[in-house]
């Protein structure tokens, strides 16, 4: 059965490019009534074209750097002006940085922290009462870095870390209330978010995929729209029992702890 979210707010952060634009687009494809959040301009506005083609529905975009308070209130409150409710909050945005604690400073950790936690901490806040109201759920989007360890990611992971814990609070404490919470942690993934981390050339990029793939025990990594049927399998009915719980998404590469291609691009 596919999930519906017809009459459904959803809000996707970090929805211009990557994960974030394939989540977009699935649940635009399921109906729902998207809030989508980026803070590039040119590319959210290209999103919110390819969501529209889907069932004529315009998104709200919000260009916006959840990274900052600013950005954060922003957000939540144009979110709830403009739909006056809150069904689903996808807490995608990210960022990473290739660093050891030998090579890292404090403003990366800063800004990774600010991204990747402090924001999901402060929008949820924010949003936690009009989710209550509706009884929806929290999706929020980690990464199988949060669940194994490798040289080069060190406050990215440890923000992927604390996020999962975050959820598994959360979860716990909004049960009571209706409100579900869960976690969707990708694996390598097809985006530009690899390209920007390891500052590849095109080239570069599609070499390192394809030495990835035979260490993948499926073999093959991820794509957007992986993720994106994981996140929207969570947030529909079908799963109105499953809270806490986080999902590795990832070809089944945790059980080989990271494959030799990857511990390769951290140390390049």
């Amino acid at each position: 059965m596919v999930a519906d979210f017809t009459n459904k707010v959803v809000l996707v952060t970090g929805a211009s490019s990557g994960i974030g634009e394939a989540i977009a687009l699935r649940f635009a494809k399921l109906g729902a009534k998207l809030a989508i959040v980026g803070r590039n301009a040119e590319n959210l506005a290209n999103v919110a074209k390819q969501c529209e083609a889907e069932k004529g529905l315009k998104p709200l975009e919000i260009v916006a750097d959840l990274a900052t308070d600013a950005g954060v209130e922003k957000t939540a409150k144009e979110t709830i002006q403009h739909f006056g409710r809150l069904d689903v909050l996808v807490n995608n945005v990210g960022m990473g940085a290739r660093v050891t604690i030998q090579t890292t400073d404090m403003e990366t950790y800063d800004r990774i922290f600010n991204t990747n936690l402090r924001g999901v901490y402060n929008l949820t806040r924010l949003l936690v009462q009009d989710l209550i109201k509706s009884k929806g759920n929290i999706v929020n989007i980690s990464s199988i870095a949060g669940t194994t360890v490798h040289v080069g990611a060190l406050p990215y992971a440890m923000s992927k870390v604390a996020l999962d814990h975050f959820s598994r609070l959360i979860a716990l404490e909004l049960a009571p209330k209706g409100v579900r919470v869960n976690t969707v942690s990708p694996g390598a993934t097809v985006s530009k978010f690899h390209v920007r981390l390891a500052n590849y050339t095109e080239e570069q990029y599609q070499n390192w995929l394809k030495e990835l793939s035979p260490h993948i025990p499926l073999g093959r990594v991820c794509v957007g729209d992986d993720i994106a049927k994981m996140v929207t399998h969570l947030a529909s009915e079908d799963s109105a029992l499953v809270t806490g719980t986080n999902v590795q998404v990832d070809g089944g590469v945790q059980f080989v702890n990271l494959s030799a291609a990857l511990q390769k691009q951290m140390k390049s």
